[in-house]
C-alpha cells in the first residue's frame, strides 16, 4: 500500500533518538540487557513522586460523575482555573482559566498552536541543535523549518534571529533548558531576542524542564519577556509521567487577538484528533501541579558523569537543567564515534541528529550504577578514537 511521500521522507530523516532506542533493543537480545548502557532516550527511570500516586488513587476513587465523559474541548474549567492561578502567581501575568488549553502534553500544545497560526509556506525558526521532534511538528502543518545556529555556548544569538527573519516569519521555538544541550537561556540573551522579533511573530516556549535545574539555576519566565509568547508545558518530565500524555498551552491575555487565537487552538486541538487532554490526569495535576522528582539524583548523576568523561579528555560541558550531557565526540564524525560506542554497547545520539554535528548526547535518564559500569568503555572508544585521528588526518590532507 503506498504512504505519501512526505511520510516517506520523514520515514528516510527518522529521530535519531528512536534509531538507537530501537538498536538498544536488539543489542539486548545480544549481549544481555546487564551489558548494554541505554543513554539514548529521555525516559525517566525514576517514579512519579507519591504525591502523584497519592492523588491519583484519590481521583480515581473520587469517582466523580461523568468522569470518563467527554468535557469542554479545552479541559475542565476548574482544573484550568486552578493551573491558571498557579501561573499567574508565578509569573506575574493575569492568567485566567480562559488562557489555559489543556493538551496531549507539550508536543501536542505545540502542534496545537501551529496548526492554528500556519499557512503553508509559512516559516518557524529553530535554535541549532534542536528537539528534531521539531522539524516534524512545523511540516506537519506544512510549514517551512528555518535552522538558527546557537553562539559558542549554545545561547541564542540575536544577529543570527535577525538575519533569518522573513515576511514569512511566523514563529520560533524556544526551548530552555534545553534538549539536547541543558542549557538555560539567560535572560538578557532573551530580552535581546525580543527586541530583534517583529510583529507577529510569535515566540512557542517549550517548557517541559522548567523544574529541572542544577546548582540553583534559574530558568527566566520568557512569557513575561517576550511581547508575543505562548507556553507549551508538560508535566512528563517534572513528574515522571511521559507515557500520560498530559501538559497544557497558556496563551497570555495581553496577546494581541488572543480571543481569536484561544478559540483557533481549541478547535486545532479537536480537528488534529486529540478532541481533549485525558481526563483523570486533568484532575491529578490540578491537585498537585507542583509536585516534582528529586531533581538532586540527576544533578549527582551528571557530576558523576561529566567527571570521569573530563578526567579522560571528553569536552563535557555540565549542563544548567534538563536531563542530558553534550559533549563533543572526540572525533569529528559523531557517528563513527557512535559506532565505536555501540561495540562497548553504550548507546547514544549523535549530534548530527540535534543538526549539530560533532557532539552527541547522552541522558541522565540511566541507572547510576550503569553509568558507572559504562566508564570503562567510554575511556576504550576514546583510545580507539585517537588511533583513528591520524588516519583521518592524513586523507584529508590527501583530498586537500
Amino acid at each position: 500500500m503506498p504512504i505519501s511521500r512526505a511520510i516517506a521522507k520523514q520515514l528516510e530523516q527518522s529521530s535519531w533518538i528512536r534509531r538507537m532506542f530501537e538498536a538498544g533493543v536488539q543489542l539486548r537480545r545480544e549481549r544481555g540487557a546487564q551489558n548494554v548502557f541505554d543513554y539514548s532516550i529521555g525516559n525517566p527511570d525514576v517514579e512519579p513522586p507519591e504525591a502523584v500516586i497519592a492523588a491519583l488513587r484519590q481521583v480515581v476513587a473520587g469517582n466523580r460523575p461523568h468522569s470518563h465523559s467527554y468535557m469542554p474541548n479545552a479541559g475542565y474549567p476548574e482544573v484550568r482555573a486552578t493551573l491558571a492561578g498557579r501561573l499567574a502567581g508565578r509569573s506575574g501575568i493575569p492568567f485566567t482559566g480562559d488562557d489555559i488549553l489543556m493538551t496531549n502534553g507539550a508536543a501536542g500544545a505545540i502542534n496545537t498552536i501551529l496548526k492554528a497560526i500556519l499557512d503553508p509556506g509559512d516559516e518557524v525558526m529553530i535554535l541549532t541543535p534542536y528537539f528534531p521532534e521539531y522539524r516534524f511538528y512545523i511540516e506537519n502543518h506544512a510549514g517551512r523549518v528555518v535552522t538558527v545556529e546557537t553562539d559558542q555556548q549554545f545561547q541564542p544569538d540575536p544577529a543570527r534571529i535577525a538575519r533569518a527573519l522573513t515576511s514569512r516569519t511566523r514563529a520560533l521555538i524556544l526551548n530552555s533548558p534545553n534538549n539536547p544541550t541543558g542549557v538555560v537561556y539567560s535572560e538578557s540573551v532573551l530580552r535581546e531576542v525580543n527586541r530583534v522579533l517583529p510583529d507577529p511573530v510569535l515566540v512557542i516556549c517549550d517548557e517541559p524542564y522548567r523544574p529541572l535545574t542544577f546548582d540553583g539555576a534559574v530558568t527566566p519566565e520568557a512569557v513575561r519577556i517576550f511581547d508575543r509568547a505562548v507556553i507549551a508545558w508538560s508535566w512528563s518530565k517534572a513528574m515522571a509521567i511521559p507515557g500520560e500524555r498530559i501538559g497544557y498551552l497558556a496563551l497570555p491575555p495581553h496577546l494581541p487577538g488572543v480571543a481569536q487565537l484561544r478559540d483557533a487552538c481549541t478547535m486545532a486541538n479537536r480537528i488534529l484528533g486529540y478532541i481533549n487532554a485525558p481526563a483523570i490526569w486533568q484532575w491529578v495535576v490540578a491537585a498537585v501541579p507542583d509536585a516534582c522528582v528529586d531533581v538532586a539524583q540527576y544533578q549527582a548523576k551528571r557530576d558523576l558523569l561529566c567527571d570521569a568523561l573530563h578526567s579522560m579528555g571528553y569536552d563535557a560541558p555540565r549542563p544548567q537543567g534538563a536531563f542530558y550531557v553534550f559533549p563533543r565526540t572526540p572525533i569529528p564524525d559523531d557517528i563513527e564515534f557512535i559506532g565505536l560506542l555501540k561495540q562497548e554497547g553504550i548507546l547514544a545520539v549523535p549530534g548530527i541528529g540535534f543538526g549539530r554535528a560533532g557532539y552527541m548526547r547522552l541522558s541522565l535518564t540511566i541507572p547510576r550504577d550503569d553509568i558507572e559500569r559504562s566508564l570503562p568503555g567510554f575511556e576504550r572508544a576514546l583510545r580507539r578514537a585517537k588511533e583513528i585521528m591520524p588516519l583521518a588526518t592524513r586523507e584529508l590532507t590527501r583530498a586537500v
